[in-house]
């Protein structure tokens, strides 16, 4: 899908670091921005993104719609929207996501997923991802040791999250002139310095 503007996504597990280099990508680029996140970023996606957190025993299909629905909300009234308007906009997981938790972390196949995905993006993709690649281990410590509540996914088995990384991992190789693996366990300031670089040359190039 053609647009005027700039569609950056971040992705990767639990703990990765993914909503502060979101917001510091942000502050770096300045102004003409729009920052959003999946689930949520608008009225209806948010209130769907309250019942996916927190809601339990919920079958992979629910999983599945429930984040589409979200997602179509989110696409339709403020991504396409600033894109057409030709901001950047940079959102805090996108479809890689379902891939990686609705897919390879509840085996839903990936062609079925493929399918849903087109129907609540109308073919929106992001023109370039950052992947911050962490050991779910280590994620899963960052959150207990930052004293915030675990949602419902990050209560789950570690077994859970190392498929979520595999199906991540899988999307970076199957499309490596999109994502762009960066290694969450480096600093901060490193990372966000690999973004705000990488970020540059795609600014550059889309003006």
């Amino acid at each position: 899908m053609k647009h005027k503007g700039l569609f950056i996504t971040l992705e990767g597990v639990e703990g990765a670091g993914k909503t502060t280099q979101v917001h510091r990508l942000a502050n770096a680029i300045g102004e003409n921005v729009l920052v959003t996140r999946e689930p949520g970023g608008t009225p209806i996606s948010e209130q769907i993104r309250n019942i996916f957190l927190t809601d339990a025993d919920m079958s992979p299909s629910t999983e599945l719609l429930l984040i589409a629905a979200a997602r179509a909300q989110h696409v339709t009234e403020r991504i396409l929207p600033a894109l057409n308007a030709g901001r950047i906009v940079i959102c805090d997981r996108f479809s890689d996501a379902t891939i990686a938790y609705q897919g390879y972390r509840k085996g839903i196949a990936l062609q079925q997923i493929e399918k849903v995905n087109h129907i609540a993006t109308g073919g929106l993709a992001p023109d370039v991802t950052f992947l911050l690649d962490l050991p779910p281990e280590i994620g899963i410590q960052r959150k207990r040791n930052s004293g915030e509540p675990l949602s419902r996914l990050e209560h789950e088995k570690l077994t859970s999250h190392q498929k979520v990384r595999e199906g991540y991992l899988a999307v970076a190789k199957a499309e490596p002139h999109r994502v762009i693996l960066i290694d969450a366990q480096l600093d901060e300031n490193t990372i966000h310095q690999l973004l705000v670089s990488e970020t540059k040359k795609r600014i550059q190039s889309f003006e």
